[in-house]
């Protein structure tokens, strides 16, 4: 039997969105409202297990009387607000975030940024071949996971999974101000020097690929990495007796990495060294 947790009846508030009224639970966010209505809004930093950070812009939505563009990841939705999520000021400032992340950085392992790319007409390419990248290697210094900084989009996910939201680790932070702002370990060491308790879940909830499990980044150096010919299969850890749930992903009759459902009361997506990377026995067939 599958317990669901009932939070306390909120009621329901309406507003206008793109011309058609609009009903939400009081505390919703304008881009909860647009999911509910079947609004594709694109977005990259906003993760559905940690508060909204407001990095990306590309959400961006206009609600009539407000100045400037609002992020719709993180605004409220308020009784009788107007909120179009498709005019032309909307669709121009996604379309200059667009270029200018990709141009600046890789986004070819980004979920649906070809797509929005192509949508919103952006033309990264504009700004010439010199157009600023960091270009770094991938650091490879473990056998669990990679920091490639080249793809990476400053949207503070990872630091705020390993900090107060989730693990409390505070292994990772902002190092750097401006252009030279980056993700960092204490004194840019190695991860094997630093705090960093191989959870993962800074992976979990990377949005570019910036964070990969090793097993990935080498199934995609070596061109074997075919996310349609991978199967997902959830389970329950068996490390200890909290319950955590596991997404098996498997290629090839092979576990190529281990997820966690966001929506689960137990882990909320969230593991342990040992669920997220301790699957090597099962298919020790030796």
């Amino acid at each position: 039997m599958t317990v669901t947790p009932l939070g306390i009846p909120r009621r329901l508030l309406e507003f206008t969105l793109d011309g058609q009224e609009a009903r939400v639970p009081e505390g919703s966010t304008i881009l909860d409202a647009c999911r509910a209505a079947g609004k594709d809004v694109p977005t990259l930093c906003e993760g559905d297990t940690l508060r909204p950070k407001n990095a990306c812009r590309v959400c961006v939505v206009e609600v009539e009387g407000s100045r400037t563009l609002v992020p719709a990841c993180s605004r409220k939705a308020e009784p009788g607000m107007t909120v179009k999520t498709d005019g032309e000021r909307v669709r121009h400032s996604r379309k200059i975030v667009l270029e200018l992340l990709a141009s600046s950085v890789d986004l070819s392992t980004t979920p649906r940024t070809a797509e929005w790319i192509k949508e919103y007409e952006a033309r990264p390419d504009r700004f010439g071949p010199d157009a600023a990248r960091l270009g770094e290697e991938p650091r490879v210094d473990n056998d669990l996971y990679v920091r490639d900084y080249d793809k990476c989009i400053l949207c503070y996910k990872c630091v705020d999974a390993c900090g107060d939201q989730w693990q409390n680790s505070f292994a990772i932070s902002v190092s750097g101000r401006g252009f030279d702002a980056r993700i960092a370990v204490e004194h840019d060491a190695p991860l094997t020097d630093s705090a960093c308790v191989y959870c993962g879940n800074c992976v979990e909830v990377c949005p570019t690929g910036a964070l990969s499990f090793k097993s990935e980044f080498d199934m995609r150096a070596a061109g074997t990495w075919d996310e349609s010919r991978q199967s997902e299969t959830t389970t329950v850890c068996a490390y200890c007796g909290v319950g955590c749930n596991l997404t098996l992903h498997v290629q090839d009759n092979e576990i190529v990495k281990v997820t966690s459902p966001h929506d689960n009361p137990v882990t909320h997506g969230n593991l342990c060294i040992k669920g997220r990377f301790g699957y090597q026995h099962v298919q020790n067939r030796g």
